[in-house]
């Protein structure tokens, strides 16, 4: 039997200990929830953004045709009598003359061709170095524009009252969370590097590879190859243990910053974001090359998106 004297010691111990171990100070939790309201706010903020340029009149959403230019002549509109028939827009907008890799056109309607009234001429590719040539219809709701795919050219369409774009129904979210802003180490490739990526039509591209980015979640290490398109920032295209289990099954995008001068990077998982793919039939997306394939469940970013019952549109999506 414990005497009543040692008894009331370990009282007076175990109280005490209780005073010391009162957890976090009101500081603590204060600084905390600070950090987590400014943390949901800076998400909230971009994916606002995201939406907003997802269904501006001529963002992803807005594609209505992906229609291949072989050569030849090609009348087009959305009247029965052309050879490529538009889903939406005048019965005839004009003739395409493909010869020797360049594009011809010659309106049969009132277009603008990069902002300015014209009849036709020479239309630039997404390939040339000024970018591809936009033609402007139905008072401006609708754009036209020639792409290079492989080898190949395809007309690409817009129009702001496309069945995807009025119909929008939102973006979901998986719970990610200030946990899945991982630092990342850049590691360079030998200048000039590509990588073989194949889109969601079969073209294989080389796209500029510029390095790998290795990050590590959980104690185990991961490694992604990054894309650089040019625009200043890295690119990875990537598939995880979600895909197709909750989101979108041909991958996900993922922005990063460029390296700093230590090579370091952050991967913010919670900006993962669908492909123009998941959105439209009409988009050209890599898919995820076998290296960005990852034995890892990213549950953060965008989920994947739930299209609404709209009427189909014409232009074959495939090759």
């Amino acid at each position: 039997m414990v005497p009543a004297r040692t008894l009331s010691l370990l009282l007076v111990a175990l109280l005490a200990a209780c005073n010391r171990d009162t957890g976090p100070s009101a500081a603590a939790l204060a600084a905390r929830a600070k950090a987590q309201a400014a943390f949901e706010a800076s998400e909230q903020a971009w994916r606002t953004q995201r939406q907003a340029e997802l269904t501006r009149p001529d963002g992803w959403t807005s594609l209505v045709g992906l229609h291949w230019l072989d050569p030849g002549t090609h009348r087009v509109g959305s009247g029965a009598d052309n050879g490529i028939r538009l889903a939406l827009g005048p019965a005839h907008l004009g003739v395409f003359t493909v010869r020797a890799g360049k594009v011809r056109f010659v309106a049969d309607t009132d277009v603008t061709i990069d902002g300015t009234p014209a009849r036709g001429g020479e239309l630039r590719s997404d390939a040339d170095p000024g970018g591809a040539s936009l033609i402007g219809f139905d008072d401006g709701k609708g754009q036209a524009l020639v792409i290079a795919r492989g080898g190949r050219l395809a007309l690409r369409v817009k129009h702001a009252d496309a069945p995807s774009r009025v119909h929008f129904s939102g973006l979901d979210y998986w719970p990610g969370g200030p946990q899945w802003r991982l630092p990342a180490r850049f590691i360079p490739h030998p200048p000039g590097k590509t990588l073989p990526v194949v889109n969601i039509i079969g073209i294989t591209e080389d796209i500029p590879n510029p390095g790998a980015l290795e990050f590590t979640r959980n104690g185990t290490r991961y490694r992604l190859e990054a894309l650089d398109e040019g625009e200043g920032t890295l690119l990875v295209v990537f598939a995880d243990r979600t895909s197709g289990h909750g989101s979108y099954g041909a991958g996900r995008f993922l922005d990063a910053p460029l390296p700093d001068a230590q090579g370091r990077v952050l991967l913010d998982f919670n900006r993962a974001y669908n492909p123009p793919c998941a959105f439209t039939l009409f988009a050209t997306c890599p898919l995820p090359p076998p290296q960005n394939r990852l034995n890892l469940r990213v549950e953060a970013g965008e989920k994947a998106y739930r299209k609404p019952v709209a009427r189909p549109v014409s232009g074959s999506p495939a090759a």
